[in-house]
């Protein structure tokens, strides 16, 4: 049986994951969560574990081996080397990375088995916008996909479900899922904006909402009323996966949403309403962006909330 505790996956390695000074995603993106969890006095009411590294198996369920292994050829000894212009690794990120992808791996496990009726997992590098064979957006690995492979690969579940409220377009994860009837993925993010995709013909599977630069909080309520609820009824998901982004809050300057706190906690509990009914409230949600420190840890803490009945 379930603890009813929420379970909270990161490792310390994924702080010692750095593409250089005044990279925005950054260390210091885990420890305002941590942070923001004293603050909000939850840290005590949360099952904590470390993540473990992912198995080359749980990498090849999502990634081709050729991909893989250029990527651990990458990694420096010293200094920093450029996966693209906007993805670095430093000698700690492969580590950092294999635990993050593993954080994944061990909160499905968790939850499917029903120790857990949900968990987090603080995570870096991020992994929505790493297609099967491209690393891009600050991603290497796709952690969000891995997990869900998890689910149906290894547990074998037949229908989960990618709510990606990032405010870039998980292009990574359409990338791998488009047509794979085991999965439906909602998502709104910001558009026209980084990766530029989203909007040209997406699959059955993909239920996508641009937003307009502006967009505030009943422009996304009603993007998740009308668009992403009736998918998600009508698809009974087994299992939820949050690609938990932050970054369309007003406070972050990386884009021009115009989120609030109560919003994410919003749009937990519609979600999680859904699941609860459909999928014995099974959630594992995975950070992906969000780059206002004050702003991601009090969200982080909001969502927590909702998934913990706080």
């Amino acid at each position: 049986m379930a603890t009813g505790m929420t379970a909270f996956i990161s490792h310390v390695d994924c702080t010692k994951h750095d593409m250089g000074a005044y990279h925005p995603e950054c260390p210091a993106r885990l420890s305002a969560i941590e942070d923001s969890l004293i603050a909000g006095r939850i840290g005590d009411l949360l099952a904590r574990y470390e993540a473990p590294r992912a198995a080359m198996e749980h990498l090849l369920r999502v990634h081709p081996r050729p991909y893989i292994e250029a990527v651990e050829a990458t990694a420096p000894s010293r200094g920093i080397v450029h996966l693209d212009p906007d993805t670095a690794m430093c000698p700690s990120t492969w580590a950092a990375a294999l635990h993050a992808a593993g954080a994944g791996v061990l909160a499905t496990d968790l939850v499917v088995s029903g120790k857990h009726p949900n968990a987090f997992c603080s995570v870096r590098p991020p992994g929505h916008h790493a297609t099967r064979t491209r690393s891009m957006g600050f991603c290497i690995f796709n952690n969000i996909a891995i997990a869900a492979m998890h689910a149906i690969e290894a547990h074998g579940l037949e229908r989960v479900a990618i709510v990606d409220f990032d405010v870039h377009h998980g292009n990574g994860t359409e990338d791998i899922f488009s047509d794979d009837g085991r999965v439906l993925m909602v998502s709104t993010f910001q558009h026209p904006f980084y990766p530029y995709s989203g909007t040209d013909d997406p699959a059955a599977n993909m239920v996508n909402v641009p937003l307009a630069a502006g967009t505030g909080s009943d422009g996304f309520r009603a993007a998740v009323e009308q668009a992403w609820m009736p998918a998600l009824e009508a698809f009974r998901p087994e299992m939820v996966f949050f690609s938990a982004g932050f970054d369309a809050h007003i406070e972050d300057d990386m884009a021009m949403l115009r989120f609030v706190d109560s919003d994410y906690a919003w749009v937990t509990a519609k979600v999680k309403d859904v699941v609860d009914r459909t999928g014995q409230g099974r959630v594992v949600s995975m950070l992906e962006g969000g780059y206002s420190l004050p702003a991601l840890g009090r969200c982080v803490v909001q969502h927590l909330k909702v998934l913990s009945g706080l």
